[in-house]
C-alpha cells in the first residue's frame, strides 16, 4: 500500500487510470473509497490520485485539531509521492475547502479546480439550519444516530432509498474515530478563504445541488463571485451528496470541464495559470443542469 509522510502523519494515497492528473479530494468523515460514483468514469481518461485525508480511513490520526492548510499539505505530498508536478484538482465538502487552500498556497501545482458542494468558510459563509448543524456537531446523540439523521439533508428527496443504501453500506466499513472527525471538523471551524480566493487564478468549475441543506448553494454562488471567471453549475434535484444524486449529470459537467482543460501546458512543465489566458467573466457564469 502506498502512504506518504507528512508533517507528522503516514498519509493513505492510490492512483486509478492514466492521462493527465486529477487529485481527488474528499470531505468531513469520508475516505477516498467514496469517489465511487465518478472515479471509474475519471479514471478512464485521466491519472487519477485519492487519498484519505490525516483522521480517516488508512491514513494516521495524529492528535488534533486539524487545519485546512495542513490538510492541503498533505494533498501536495501525495503530488509528490506520485512524482506529479501538477494536477487537475476536485475536491467536495471539507474537500472543496482543502482544494481552495491547495490552489492559494501552490497555484503552480494547481492545473484547474473543481470545487463541489463546499463553501469559501468564514462569517460571509451561508449556514445550514440550527438543526443539520446540530447533527453534524453530534450534539445530543449517538454518532450512529448522527450518521442516520443526517440522511434527508445530504441526498435529494428523489434519490432512490436503494442507491442511498450503496453509499451508507460502503461507508460503514470506514466510519471515522471520533478523535479524527472532531480533529477534521475543528480544521473546518477554524478556516476562511472567502477574502482570499479572489486570487485563484486556475479555470475553475463549481458545482453544487440545488436542494443541498448542509452547504447551502447560496455558497457556490459566493465563491463564483469571487474566484474571476469561475463557471458555476447548480444541479436540479441533487443535495449535497450530488455525485450519488445526480451521477450522470454531475459526471458530463466534470468530464466536460476537464475536456476543455486539455490545451494547457505539459503535467511535468505546467507554470502558474495566468489571469491574462483565463477569461474573466464578471460574476462567474452560471449554468444549471437538469
Amino acid at each position: 500500500m502506498p502512504f506518504i509522510e507528512n508533517q507528522g502523519a503516514k498519509i493513505y494515497w492510490d492512483e486509478q487510470g492514466e492521462g493527465l492528473p486529477v487529485l481527488l479530494i474528499m470531505g468531513l468523515g469520508y475516505t477516498s473509497g467514496m469517489w465511487h460514483r465518478v472515479r471509474p468514469a475519471l479514471a478512464q481518461r485521466f491519472r487519477t490520485l485519492a487519498f484519505d485525508n490525516r483522521g480517516v480511513g488508512l491514513s494516521d490520526v495524529p492528535p488534533g485539531p486539524y487545519s485546512i492548510a495542513t490538510m492541503a499539505a498533505d494533498a501536495a505530498s501525495v503530488l509528490d509521492a506520485a512524482g506529479v508536478a501538477s494536477a487537475h484538482v476536485f475536491g467536495v465538502s471539507m474537500g472543496g475547502m482543502i482544494a481552495q487552500e491547495f490552489a492559494l498556497q501552490f497555484p503552480a501545482r494547481t492545473r484547474s479546480l473543481i470545487l463541489g458542494c463546499t463553501s469559501p468558510g468564514g462569517s460571509s459563509a451561508v449556514r445550514a439550519d440550527s438543526k443539520v448543524l446540530d447533527i453534524l456537531l453530534v450534539r445530543g446523540i449517538t454518532p450512529e444516530q448522527a450518521r442516520t439523521a443526517i440522511l434527508p439533508y445530504i441526498y435529494d428527496e428523489s434519490t432512490p432509498p436503494a442507491v442511498i443504501d450503496e453509499d451508507v453500506n460502503l461507508r460503514r466499513n470506514w466510519l471515522p474515530s471520533p478523535q479524527g472527525y472532531t480533529a477534521q471538523l475543528q480544521a473546518i471551524r477554524a478556516w476562511e478563504a472567502y477574502s482570499r480566493i479572489d486570487q485563484i487564478a486556475a479555470p475553475t468549475l463549481i458545482i453544487h445541488g440545488r436542494s443541498d441543506a448542509l452547504i447551502p448553494p447560496g455558497n457556490a454562488e459566493l465563491i463564483a463571485r469571487r474566484i474571476p471567471g469561475a463557471k458555476l453549475v447548480l444541479l436540479e434535484h441533487a443535495s449535497h451528496m450530488f455525485l450519488t444524486d445526480q451521477a450522470a449529470a454531475a459526471e458530463k459537467e466534470i468530464l466536460g470541464f476537464l475536456a476543455s482543460q486539455e490545451g494547457s501546458p505539459s503535467e511535468e512543465s505546467a507554470p502558474p495559470h495566468s489571469p491574462a489566458n483565463h477569461k474573466d467573466i464578471p460574476g462567474g457564469h452560471m449554468s444549471s443542469s437538469k
